[in-house]
């Protein structure tokens, strides 16, 4: 009896969905134990990679960008986040955000659990192959969104 290994499968958007949506499974476990969701970690994360504080203009046009929500679900993320103090607008310039000590606190937590998470995933995965995963789905995300922004004009 032989045994042969399966083929691998076509790359589709099924297949990088199915990977996308296992690999975050494994990360919201990580987000339930802080009450934090999948979009309030992006946005903390976000607003963490910032020099000091952002633009909540430019922080809900990220999100939308980047998680292909509405204006609305974006401010109602920035929202949770300032009522449960992870988030807070400067004194003197009310439309800047940025992390509070607990925001800052959570974002490197959450950063740390990621890092290790994606350690796990990929490890013994060739370096070159990692590398060209990486440049085909940056290629396939960037004709995704001129398809998207194409449709909107």
């Amino acid at each position: 009896m032989s045994t042969t290994t399966p083929a691998a499968p076509a790359i589709n958007g099924q297949v990088v969905g199915l990977a996308h949506y296992a690999s975050r499974a494994v990360l919201e476990r990580v987000l339930a134990r802080s009450g934090t969701t999948f979009q309030q970690s992006l946005a903390l994360g976000a607003v963490a990679g910032s020099d000091d504080a952002v633009d909540r203009d430019q922080l809900v046009t990220q999100m939308i960008e980047r998680l292909k929500i509405d204006e609305s679900a974006a401010l109602e993320t920035i929202a949770e986040l300032t009522a449960s103090g992870l988030l807070e607008s400067l004194p003197a310039e009310e439309s800047r955000l940025r992390l509070t000590d607990a925001g800052r606190t959570l974002s490197g937590e959450i950063r740390a659990a990621g890092a290790e998470i994606a350690a796990r995933l990929y490890r013994d995965i060739p370096a070159e192959d990692l590398a060209a995963a990486a440049r085909v789905l940056t290629l396939v995300t960037a004709r995704a969104n001129a398809e998207l922004a194409g449709a909107e004009q």
